[in-house]
């Protein structure tokens, strides 16, 4: 079980492709703004509109020649503004992690990139949350994965709500990796007599 810590959304150590594990730092809040900072790129030949703005992958950001404006709730952290403009902007203040679950890179077989599995936790010491879940999967995938089977492969043979569910996590709509390709849904048992009772 292989874990990759990467200190921002950059994720230089390719955390994503390469581990078990991936702990991504990042942040929930505004991404903070020196205007004046933002002023001097633009005088010093920075082209804000086409290097900054036109290429945010969301839309969020705009400029009017005096103003950088950013519409937070549209952000997805990639991090392109800041490393343009790493004196104008900086992450928020509220910081923690990102951490995906289920990346490989092997030799011969399939590759398997990280996904989503908790999007945001605080990550302040003694790191309990972190240890907890960790502990909870190892038991899982210990008593029930096959031999040189890594958890990611372990989460495709059971299913994501299997594995959500024997772990004791909530599943949320940043896990999910794609939109379902098969329009039936299936419901378990207990859930088909709960509603047919009521």
């Amino acid at each position: 079980y292989k874990f990759k810590f990467a200190g921002c959304p950059n994720d230089c150590v390719a955390s994503v492709a390469r581990a078990d594990c991936s702990i991504i730092g990042t942040w929930k809040d505004d991404i903070q703004v020196d205007q004046a900072a933002v002023k001097a790129c633009s005088k010093n030949g920075v082209d804000i509109q086409k290097d900054v703005c036109d290429l945010c992958p969301t839309g969020c950001i705009s400029w009017d020649g005096s103003k950088l404006e950013i519409a937070n709730a549209d952000c997805v952290r990639c991090m392109h503004c800041i490393n343009v403009m790493p004196k104008a902007l900086k992450p928020g203040k509220e910081r923690g992690a990102t951490i995906l679950i289920g990346s490989k890179a092997p030799i011969i077989g399939g590759a398997l990139l990280s996904s989503v599995f908790v999007p945001f936790l605080e990550m302040e010491p003694p790191y309990s949350d972190l240890k907890e879940l960790t502990e909870a999967i190892w038991d899982l995938w210990g008593e029930h994965g096959k031999n040189r089977e890594r958890v990611g492969e372990f989460i495709q043979r059971i299913g994501l709500g299997n594995f959500l569910e024997q772990i004791g996590l909530e599943p949320v709509p940043e896990m999910v990796a794609h939109p379902r390709s098969n329009p039936y849904i299936f419901f378990e048992q207990e859930i088909v007599e709960a509603g047919s009772a009521e």
